[in-house]
């Protein structure tokens, strides 16, 4: 006799051919269909689409997978390098947990407010520390942290005479020596932000005691004045320039090509640069197809910003030649204004270079050929051509924007995705030693969680 089968310890009948019966066969497949559905809801809810066309999908858990959608293609943060997705955790220094860190946000007299530091080309050293604050990549605990953000208006303080060049560097060397997870690992896993031209240059003698911290920084090549640049390619990072997308430029519509009264233009100071002298030279000869008057910093011929910015947009192309420093704010609004920048500053660097192709929608051109080959240049490119970069730079200055990671595709989760690609799983450094049971002590053994400041310099 053939044994029946059995299904939790009885006996269960077998259909004549072997096989499931139709009502078995329809509840397995409604029972797939529910987990597959589940499963992609779960591992593919997709996140709110930035408003400029770029579309950053999100896991179950809240981090951003590394595929964004541009140009109607799909573009990604390499696997290789920087994971599936992104997952890191960010602790952001309170201005008051460590004495001597509220001075380096508002001065030796706490008057400067974070709202004056917040303008201009400089505020991405406000913007990024109150985005971080309202990150869902902020953790509150240390020791779950892959980084440290440290707050410092370097640039603001500096400006508005709330701190000295001696007194910065005072207050730098005071903090640190309060801080054991800057003392565990030399500062490899703590950032500070330096948003203009002189980068770290602001706090002197910083390559002795900040030089293996991570940098946020639109400069990659200052060497006007100190011999040397403060950026490192392995450990810094590249950020966009602050630009105002909420005021001014926002009330400033965009011209269509055939209203634009000048082929390219040239809107700022000479400050007694090469490139930028010899575009208002180039002007005089071609004024009725280069706009490039010498701006006054202030005064009759200084332009408000909304006509700053309509004269911007008045022409094809923005030029955007080095000044100061290599970098140059011209460069990130000429996307909001839409006119196609044109680098004319050969050393500058750009951000999230592993994943943007800049050559779809900028030019960059040789800065020792500005003269009339570049205007003729650019006379010969075609209007379809032009409207093309223009419209692939629409999709992408979301990525100049910032914004809460939140909204999807911001300067910040650029920033967060190329912040993750330099997570430790380990932290070293010559003052930090391990035993076999994976604590670590000191010089003096005693362990991580029992040292107390102050600590040396690095």
């Amino acid at each position: 006799m053939q044994k029946s089968a059995m299904w939790n310890g009885k006996p269960r009948s077998s259909s004549p051919s072997g096989m499931c019966r139709p009502l078995e066969l329809l509840g397995a497949a409604v029972l797939v269909a529910i987990t597959y559905s589940c499963t992609r809801f779960v591992l593919e809810s997709p996140k709110q689409a930035c408003e400029c066309g770029g579309n950053f999908r999100r896991d179950g858990y809240g981090g951003d997978r590394r595929l964004v959608e541009i140009f109607g293609q799909e573009l990604r943060w390499p696997e290789s390098g920087y994971g599936a997705q992104l997952n890191l955790r960010v602790y952001v220094y309170d201005v008051d947990e460590i004495e001597g860190l509220r001075e380096l946000v508002s001065g030796r007299d706490h008057s400067i407010a974070s709202s004056t530091c917040m303008k201009g080309q400089w505020g991405t050293q406000v913007k990024i520390h109150k985005l971080l604050m309202k990150s869902r990549y902020r953790t509150l605990s240390k020791s779950q942290a892959d980084f440290f953000f440290v707050p410092a208006y370097v640039k603001c303080v500096r400006i508005f005479g709330g701190l000295n060049e001696s007194e910065v560097k005072e207050h730098f060397l005071k903090i640190l020596k309060q801080m054991p997870y800057f003392h565990r690992s030399g500062g490899r896993d703590h950032i500070f932000v330096f948003p203009s031209g002189a980068g770290a240059h602001l706090v002197k003698d910083w390559p002795i005691f900040l030089n293996r911290s991570i940098f946020l920084t639109p400069e990659g090549d200052r060497t006007d004045k100190k011999g040397f640049s403060s950026f490192s390619t392995w450990k810094d990072i590249i950020i966009p320039g602050n630009v105002d997308t909420k005021n001014h430029i926002a009330k400033v519509a965009p011209l269509v090509l055939s209203q634009r009264k000048y082929v390219a233009n040239y809107l700022g100071r000479a400050q007694g640069k090469k490139g930028r002298l010899q575009l208002i030279e180039l002007a005089k000869r071609f004024p009725n197809e280069l706009d490039a008057p010498e701006l006054a910093f202030q005064g009759p011929a200084k332009l408000e910003l909304i006509d700053y910015y309509k004269r911007l947009g008045n022409a094809r192309f923005c030029l955007a030649p080095r000044g100061e420093s290599s970098w140059t704010l011209r460069f990130y609004e000429a996307f909001f204004v839409e006119c196609v920048p044109v680098i004319l500053s050969d050393e500058v660097e750009l951000p999230y270079q592993n994943v943007l192709d800049y050559s779809e929608f900028s030019i960059k051109w040789p800065s020792s050929r500005i003269n009339e080959e570049l205007l003729a240049y650019l006379r010969s490119i075609p209007e379809y051509e032009i409207e093309r970069m223009l419209g692939r730079g629409r999709t992408v200055r979301c990525l100049f924007t910032y914004a809460p990671d939140s909204e999807g595709c911001t300067a910040m989760i650029g920033i967060l995705w190329e912040l993750q690609r330099k997570v430790r799983a380990f932290h070293q450094f010559h003052h930090s030693f391990w035993l076999h049971n994976s604590s670590l002590i000191n010089r003096g053994l005693v362990k991580f969680r029992d040292w107390t400041p102050p600590f040396p310099v690095p």
